[in-house]
């Protein structure tokens, strides 16, 4: 089984970046010069999925807007001989790529965003990117995600370690290590208090998933917070299926936070090409 769809669950208010996200849906946020959105598309492109299908909210136009055509900007960049800048916008939806666009009409939580994708993603894998954690790795994470489940042909959820005072904030997983990345999952758990946490793995922003999933996701009880949680499908998964977690190469940003939106600003800046040495030396600047 091929890799081909991607699920983006982009529907959430973005209410942490108020006022910012009072007309900008919080996905469109840039990242010193592409929006969070565009990033995760890039990393699913990079894993081989063509089908981009984004799960939306009728605050989120902008983000349709996005990927589709501009044709009197790409032609007034054409006219004007703006090569570089041309090439740049039509690299947003590569020719080969196909968006697809899905409406969540109520908040019932991520397994319930997923679930609206079902249609779409049929009796195939497909990956789940929340573009809130900007993923960065070479290669690409959900790249190395993607090998991974192209030998295993099992689910597989990226993790990290996390303080044992953050397992309220993620969903956790316990299990038996294969090898020095991945984990034969046996437990998962939506935001454990620390002293019931199976373990300090805590998943992250990034999925490769059977379809049997949605059987799970449609059949959980509402869970933590009132939602219908991913994390609970997951685990009526491993009733039925191995799960692994990987311990992903690379770093993860929380763009949810503010604190961690700025350090991915700040990191990715020093790292630009064009910007990086410049904008290293501002800073330094700013230390003396």
């Amino acid at each position: 089984m091929t890799l081909r769809h991607a699920i983006f669950p982009v529907a959430g208010l973005g209410t942490r970046f108020l006022p910012a996200t009072k007309a900008l849906p919080k996905e469109m946020l840039p990242v010193v010069d592409k929006p969070l959105v565009q990033y995760a598309v890039e990393e699913a492109y990079a894993a081989g999925v063509r089908e981009m299908i984004f799960v939306t909210s009728r605050h989120k136009r902008a983000i349709e807007d996005h990927f589709d055509r501009t044709f009197e900007l790409e032609d007034a960049l054409e006219r004007s001989h703006k090569a570089e800048l041309l090439a740049i916008v039509r690299a947003v939806k590569p020719d080969d790529m196909e968006c697809v666009f899905v409406r969540q009409a109520q908040a019932l939580g991520l397994g319930h965003a997923v679930l609206c994708g079902r249609h779409l993603v049929g009796d195939n894998p497909f990956a789940v990117l929340l573009p809130d954690d900007l993923m960065i790795g070479s290669p690409p994470v959900l790249a190395q995600m993607a090998e991974q489940f192209a030998e295993r042909q099992a689910s597989i959820v990226a993790v990290q370690e996390v303080p044992a005072e953050h397992t309220r904030r993620y969903g956790i997983v316990g299990g038996r290590a294969v090898g020095e990345r991945l984990v034969d999952i046996e437990r998962i758990v939506e935001k454990p208090a620390p002293d019931v946490a199976p373990s300090r793995l805590g998943v992250a922003g990034r999925y490769v998933l059977t379809p049997r999933v949605f059987d799970e996701i449609a059949a959980q009880p509402r869970g933590v917070g009132g939602e219908i949680q991913l994390t609970d499908g997951i685990a009526g998964l491993l009733r039925h299926e191995k799960v692994f977690a990987y311990r992903y190469q690379g770093r993860r940003y929380d763009c949810g936070s503010k604190e961690g939106f700025l350090q991915a600003n700040v990191e990715l800046a020093l790292e630009h090409p064009e910007l990086g040495a410049e904008f290293r030396s501002y800073l330094r600047g700013l230390t003396l």
